[in-house]
């Protein structure tokens, strides 16, 4: 009797339903979990302040002191809709740009549309598109066009990519006519993560290998990030929250043995 119950007409089982595909994410986050196994790099003296006034605009402010280059105030501007639309706008020093995202996130693919610089009597223009497609429920595979326009000058770029999810680990590669990207991500446990990036550039001819680690202390609010490269250049930076200020301390350090070259910085985040 229990067996007839499990059973539809005619004795065939109900189809199972199938789970849907998770969203692949956007292209820029294809290398997310390496590079965040990273150290940011730090200079001088540097303090970021993120204030969110609603739910769709946040502003941010940054102050840089540096020692080797420009000092300066950094304004960045973004207002999110529910299709995730909207202009960011980045003022620093003298420097202005304008820039226009548009975003769509269906149930398994994302599709990404930037405008840069648009000057109508300039005829200058640069348009990013990208297109991300889950296969399944590890597999993501998609694709970036940069195209650039100029006075004298236009030309476009293809890149095609490719993501492979496991519980433990991740591998990603990027390839182009510009060159490529491959990075692999390894979290040996909650604790301790390792990642390795390999980035080659068919135009300056040049290749770079590099080796990063995180250790997270969760009960001392503290994280330690190093790094090691195939240009000889040795960085490691730690950071500590405050909690239960909204604060995060950073000190980071970064030796470069090829060019004899040395540097540090002191950051304070807020919000």
């Amino acid at each position: 009797m229990g067996n007839a119950l499990g059973l539809g007409v005619g004795g065939r089982r109900s189809p199972r339903r199938e789970e849907p595909l998770p969203n692949p994410g956007s292209f820029d986050e294809l290398h997310r979990l390496c590079k965040d196994v990273f150290p940011p790099q730090i200079e001088g003296v540097k303090l970021v302040v993120n204030k969110t006034l609603s739910s769709h605009f946040q502003v941010t402010h940054t102050v840089h002191m540096s020692t080797v280059g420009q000092s300066g105030y950094h304004l960045h501007a973004a207002y999110a809709g529910d299709r995730q639309l909207g202009p960011n706008e980045t003022q620093q020093a003298k420097f202005l740009t304008w820039q226009f995202d548009g975003e769509y996130r269906g149930d398994d693919h994302t599709a990404t549309l930037t405008l840069g610089n648009p000057d109508l009597l300039g005829e200058s223009v640069i348009v990013v598109a990208h297109f991300l497609q889950s296969l399944t429920r590890r597999l993501v595979l998609g694709g970036e066009l940069v195209y650039h326009r100029r006075p004298g000058e236009e030309g476009a770029i293809l890149t095609l990519a490719g993501k492979y999810s496991a519980p433990r680990w991740e591998a990603t590669l990027n390839v182009g006519s510009g060159g490529a990207h491959a990075s692999y991500y390894h979290g040996a446990n909650d604790q301790v993560q390792v990642g390795v990036e390999f980035e080659a550039n068919t135009r300056l001819r040049d290749t770079a290998f590099s080796f990063g680690y995180r250790l997270t202390l969760p009960q001392a609010n503290m994280v330690f990030r190093g790094l090691l490269d195939s240009n000889w250049c040795v960085g490691a930076v730690l950071e500590k929250k405050l909690p239960p200020l909204p604060v995060t301390l950073a000190l980071g350090a970064f030796l470069h043995h090829g060019r004899n070259r040395f540097h540090c910085g002191f950051s304070v985040t807020v919000g």
